[in-house]
């Protein structure tokens, strides 16, 4: 079998006929090809840059890795699932919790590592037995819930962090996201993040012009006064080198508050391959366990470096919708040049100098927008929340996640937060079920309409010979 790395030129090789598609082992011309890949790295550029800053972590490694990790993912599933592989925002708020308890950047890093290990894991799951086993131990009201406790847990980061370094500039800029999000359409709304960005960059640029310094707390948490756009460290940075590289550190505590990341990365993994399926008219079931396994092992290798953890990106999924066209030539272009930013410190000292109070306002959409793809899980499957055994542990598991609240194992050993939160969720959802009465669990089956195909496609051949 081949890598996925031969295509056929589509018709003239310009322009799609109109109502055609380019299919991933199509492509257009070499130019309009790597156009096409450009364009998916602006697509991707406001969350995989504004990601990696908010973890501490090296945007310059961040966005390198981000083109490995797809190269890596498009040699694993055979170029059949176009996808960039971007830095995962869901692992955001770990790092808060980590760095809060004290944990470094290796702390961190190791911490993830063992997440995409544990993907990985899962995927080899998925290839051997179907998506059953997903469904079965993590279903929809389990997955929503885990999700939305891990993007509201990060509310306090921006109360906290980045709002106070200057509340004029972060209220603009989120009203100028929120509207770009909204109001703007096709290719532009996808870049909305990016945007908002700009815009952040533009008025921070222009109130230090016409208001001087602010007298607020920095970045460090200190309070002084300081410019709200530094690009000091812009002119010192050279513009062709490689990023910092570190390794990591293993700390069960760090580790125990990662490892629920692993179910809002299946749960993005399953709806990628889906939507892809669905738009190209390919059938992809038969590679959503490859696709998590692929997933899991480029994160193991950006996290070994030093670089966070990556995942499928929604972003681009927009820009495939918006252009019809799907070839993966475009998504190898994308990574070659995520490869080539990778390499230019100047860039990544841009990317670091971001005013705090930009990320405050975008920020205060972004979690949001995690916390509430919990909700969009719930309604997609007709979660019923009014039946106890559902409310309880949802109710239970959402306020610990979310309210940090803490239990103390040890004098050296405390859960809390998200991974408290997870493991009260899981954990009572089941422990709950087993004991309920027959006529609280009268429930549609844990396969949704959306994901049964995952099994009957391959449902009659051998466990063994599922790819």
């Amino acid at each position: 079998m081949g890598l996925g790395v031969r295509w056929t030129v589509h018709g003239d090789g310009r322009n799609p006929a109109p109502g055609a598609v380019v299919r991933p082992d199509e492509r257009l011309s070499w130019p309009r090809t790597a156009g096409l890949g450009a364009q998916h790295v602006v697509a991707m550029f406001g969350a995989s840059f504004v990601a990696p800053v908010l973890m501490g972590l090296d945007p310059n490694l961040a966005i390198m890795m981000s083109g490995v990790a797809t190269v890596i993912f498009l040699l694993a599933t055979r170029g059949r699932v176009p996808s960039y592989l971007g830095c995962s925002l869901s692992f955001v708020g770990v790092a808060a919790v980590i760095r809060a308890q004290g944990g470094t950047s290796a702390t961190v890093t190791g911490a993830v590592l063992v997440v995409g290990v544990a993907l990985f894991l899962v995927g080899v799951a998925v290839q051997r037995f179907g998506a059953r086993i997903i469904h079965a131990a993590m279903p929809p009201v389990v997955t929503g819930a885990v999700v939305m406790l891990i993007g509201f847990n990060l509310a306090p980061v921006t109360a906290r962090t980045y709002w106070p370094q200057d509340q004029w500039v972060a209220l603009l800029t989120m009203l100028f996201t929120g509207l770009a999000v909204v109001c703007l359409r096709g290719f532009w709304s996808r870049i909305a993040i990016f945007l908002g960005l700009v815009f952040g960059y533009g008025i921070s640029w222009v109130f230090d012009r016409v208001f001087g310094m602010i007298h607020s707390v920095n970045g460090a948490g200190q309070l002084v006064d300081h410019w709200r756009l530094d690009f000091s460290a812009v002119g010192s940075a050279n513009w062709i080198g490689l990023p910092s590289f570190h390794g990591p550190s293993f700390q069960w505590s760090a580790i125990l508050v990662a490892l629920p990341v692993v179910i809002a990365l299946v749960a993005e993994n399953a709806g990628h391959v889906k939507a892809v399926g669905e738009m190209t008219g390919d059938p992809l079931d038969d590679k959503l366990g490859t696709a998590i396994s692929a997933d899991g092992a480029a994160s193991v290798l950006s996290t070994a470096l030093g670089g966070p953890p990556n995942t499928t990106y929604s972003e681009n999924i927009g820009v495939m919708a918006a252009t019809r066209v799907y070839s993966t030539a475009a998504y190898w272009a994308a990574a070659c040049f995520a490869l080539l930013f990778g390499l230019c410190p100047k860039f990544g000292a841009v990317v670091a100098a971001i005013p705090g109070g930009v990320l405050g306002g975008i920020t205060v959409i972004l979690y949001g927008m995690i916390g509430l793809l919990g909700a969009q899980i719930w309604v997609h499957n007709k979660v019923d929340l009014r039946n106890p055994l559902n409310l309880v542990p949802v109710a239970a598991g959402v306020i610990i996640g979310v309210g940090g609240v803490g239990l103390k194992i040890s004098d050296n050993f405390e859960l809390s937060g998200i991974a408290l939160g997870t493991i009260v969720v899981l954990s009572g959802y089941h422990v709950l079920r087993a004991m309920a009465p027959a006529h609280l669990k009268e429930q549609p089956p844990l396969l949704d309409e959306g994901t049964s195909s995952y099994d009957s496609a391959d449902g009659d051949r051998p466990p063994g010979d599922r790819t």
